[in-house]
């Protein structure tokens, strides 16, 4: 039984499935492509005398010779009967499939038939044509058993077929669209990898990240075009001193100044930035450090895209329900995915600026040595955990492998008595019984 598991060796069965006598039962995938010559495929056998090196040139040439005139043969015979004779227990949803199965025979002018046997149990005609099909044979009271062979049921099939290649060719271009929207953002994505590992500088994206960030931090304790009393002065300095490492003392720059505006604080508020950010370059060297914005980049922006993604399968799980309120499913994933595009933008900015501005390092070896590590870490992921919806709602969580096997070498290389009810103590969040205790 050909099964279109075994590729290579399914061809060579396939390609002399037209020897007389010969019968191959395949499925319709099965040595899809090769070719079926009538009387046989002798070519293994003329490589097979090539080859023989125990031969001299007479006696090879003699044997191909014989190989020839038994093939001539064995041709007018198989022609003789009919040629090649496909017989299919069913029809394909597509009728592309179906046709390159008729295709195997009446190969290049060479006779054949084909001939399909169908059951009004098969899920096409179940579907599609079979109540018209049995109303039919009721009023004509046919027996069980009994041969259809009228017009009507072949263009019937035909019917459901165009139907299920309608259906199929929506989903498709379905999927695409939504699909075009996750690859426009990739581009995005890896044509600034790209342009962060060919730049030999990165003050400019270092410094628009640093600036913006700065911006966002400042406009929510200080809001645009704000007078003095809407001002969280105190606040702002705390945060920036707790957890940005910039000190600086508004309090005090606001009671001096005997006018001050919201873009006074917000120039300050860089200025002192940039300063601070100065220091630690001049600390180590501007080469020095540029290595290890660069892998500071590049992990955020591998780790906050790979969350993205899982966001992006969340959202297309559900998104057929804003149907339900009368709103279009694909414009509303549109939406929100560039919304969610919008926020991975923001995080990165944030992650490098933090990092870069909270950063203490002594000498270049050790900022070399944070730029290694963190190379490292981004090369070999582990503890990734995925969850994703199911198609009933429940939420389905997978575990890399790397994990599992560390969790495992933990207990010894040994997994501990659990119940087969119980969760696995692989950390999959699988039950045992469908996870490593599983019956095979």
């Amino acid at each position: 039984m050909l099964n279109a598991k075994q590729h290579a060796r399914e061809a060579d069965i396939v390609a002399q499935a037209g020897r007389a006598k010969m019968i191959t039962i395949a499925t319709n995938m099965a040595g899809r492509g090769t070719d079926i010559v009538l009387g046989g495929n002798m070519s293994q056998a003329v490589e097979a005398v090539e080859a023989d090196e125990s031969l001299d040139a007479a006696q090879k040439q003699k044997q191909l010779e014989a190989i020839r005139a038994q093939w001539e043969q064995d041709h007018e015979k198989v022609n003789a009967l009919g040629g090649l004779r496909i017989i299919a227990t069913e029809r394909h949803e597509s009728r592309r499939i179906d046709n390159q199965l008729r295709g195997r025979s009446g190969r290049q002018g060479d006779p054949g038939s084909s001939r399909f046997y169908l059951s009004l149990d098969d899920s096409l005609m179940r579907i599609f044509a079979g109540d018209r099909v049995k109303a039919i044979m009721d009023r004509l009271k046919m027996p069980d058993g009994e041969a259809i062979e009228a017009g009507i049921v072949t263009r019937s099939i035909e019917s459901a077929q165009r139907k299920v290649e309608a259906r199929n060719f929506d989903m498709r271009k379905q999927l695409l669209e939504y699909d075009d929207v996750s690859n426009d953002q990739r581009k995005v994505i890896y044509q600034q990898r790209n342009e962060i590992l060919d730049a030999a500088d990165l003050s400019a994206q270092i410094t628009s990240l640093r600036e913006g960030c700065f911006n966002d931090l400042v406009r929510q304790y200080v809001p645009v075009e704000s007078v003095e009393e809407q001002w969280d002065i105190a606040t702002l300095e705390r945060v920036l001193s707790d957890e940005w490492e910039v000190m600086l003392q508004l309090q005090s720059q606001v009671s001096a100044a005997s006018a001050i505006t919201d873009e006074d604080l917000l120039a300050s508020v860089r200025s002192e930035a940039n300063k601070v950010f100065a220091a630690k370059v001049e600390q180590v060297g501007g080469e020095n450090f540029i290595q290890f914005e660069r892998m500071v980049l590049l992990q955020s922006i591998d780790t906050h895209w790979r969350e993205h993604l899982s966001s992006l399968d969340y959202l297309r799980q559900g998104i057929h329900l804003r149907g339900y309120a009368q709103k279009q499913p694909k414009q509303e994933y549109k939406r929100e995915a560039f919304e969610l595009f919008g926020q991975l933008l923001d995080s990165v900015k944030n992650d490098v600026t933090k990092v870069l501005m909270t950063v203490k390092v002594q000498s270049s070896e050790q900022l070399e040595q944070a730029a290694d590590d963190m190379e490292s870490r981004g090369e070999s992921i582990a503890n990734v955990t995925y969850s994703a919806p199911t198609e009933t709602g429940e939420v389905e969580t997978t575990v890399d492998e790397e994990t599992i096997n560390k969790k495992l070498r933990a207990f010894g290389g040994a997994v501990p008595r659990v119940g087969r009810n119980e969760a696995c103590p692989c950390g999959s969040g699988k039950k045992y019984k469908h996870c490593h205790g599983k019956l095979v």
